[in-house]
């Protein structure tokens, strides 16, 4: 049953409720068989201008909420941080505050700082969209992994999905978990245990150290990029070693399920997280991620306008 929609920020998936998920889903679905007929682009968000506020580097993201919401018939404005005032000392909500004083309807914010879209949210009447906050969650990449397994597998109900990589720094990684399990599917976090947080049992997932021990009874693999950004210090030996015991190869993709589906948020390093024959391979679905992910951040950005315009008629 889809739900009613009333949030005007998305900020995480530990927030939504599996029914609100759904309705994301269900909406993303909509816009793909839409373009899919031929009907590619709206005018749903004209008028509306989206402004994407990124402090650290990004694609595929902020190509795809910049496509997201010119396909529905909104202006968009990239922020540079480098070139803005803040090399200036203004503070970072004086300057969010200034760019919303010009019009702008919702902000797409990416940090390396974790709670930075919650804290815009306290000072702005203006829509934030989480699009990765420190190592806390990117709710929209969590939303368009779930999208592509159900697109695959019909539900996900009863799936053992694997979250296999650097756990510890992995904000793509807090966003599956809790979009999985709100939908019903069992997950299992494996890597190095340096790399594993020591308390992360207590979100009800199963912990393994070692990949080739949960290979054959996993229908899903996700694969997550070693974040050498994040880290301070050495968490395992040598990048050939983790290759070595965590790396999707050819051989553990013929000892997996015979439908095991192979996704990776990217950007992937071939060669260590999985090889190019694997990347590239009959099981891996990480460009349809990719593609699916323009349809799930033009759910959210409708969604949300929807729900501005309810509060603002309100007032």
């Amino acid at each position: 049953m889809k739900a009613e929609w009333s949030r005007r920020h998305v900020l995480g998936l530990e927030d939504l409720s599996a029914d609100e998920i759904t309705t994301i889903l269900d909406e993303a679905a909509r816009f793909k068989d839409l373009a899919d007929r031929g009907e590619a682009r709206h005018t749903l968000l004209k008028g509306v201008t989206v402004c994407n506020l990124f402090f650290e580097p990004s694609t595929r993201t902020k190509t795809s909420f910049n496509l997201a919401a010119r396909r529905l018939g909104a202006d968009t404005v990239d922020f540079a941080a480098a070139a803005s005032s803040l090399s200036k000392g203004e503070t970072f909500i004086d300057t969010a505050r200034n760019i919303e004083a010009m019009g702008v309807d919702h902000m797409v914010v990416r940090h390396s700082t974790s709670g930075t879209p919650y804290i815009l949210t306290q000072h702005l009447q203006t829509g934030v969209v989480n699009a990765g906050d420190g190592t806390h969650e990117h709710p929209t990449q969590g939303l368009l992994d779930l999208f592509t397994i159900r697109e695959h597998r019909g539900t996900l109900e009863g799936l053992t999905v694997a979250l296999v990589g650097d756990i510890l720094h992995s904000r793509v990684a807090r966003s599956n978990i809790w979009g999985l399990k709100k939908l019903g599917a069992k997950v299992i976090v494996c890597g190095p245990a340096t790399l594993i947080p020591a308390e992360i049992h207590r979100l009800g997932v199963e912990v393994s150290y070692q990949l080739d021990d949960i290979l054959e009874r996993t229908d899903v693999i996700n694969l997550l990029r070693i974040q050498f950004e994040r880290q301070r210090g050495a968490f395992f030996p040598s990048i050939y070693e983790y290759a070595q015991f965590y790396g999707m190869t050819a051989d553990r993709i013929r000892r997996a399920k015979k439908d095991v589906l192979i996704l990776a948020p990217g950007p992937i390093n071939r060669g260590v997280e999985l090889t190019p024959e694997v990347a590239d391979g009959p099981h891996s679905v990480i460009l349809g991620q990719v593609t699916n992910g323009l349809f799930v951040r033009m759910a959210t950005l409708h969604l949300m306008h929807q729900a501005r315009e309810k509060h603002l008629a309100s007032k």
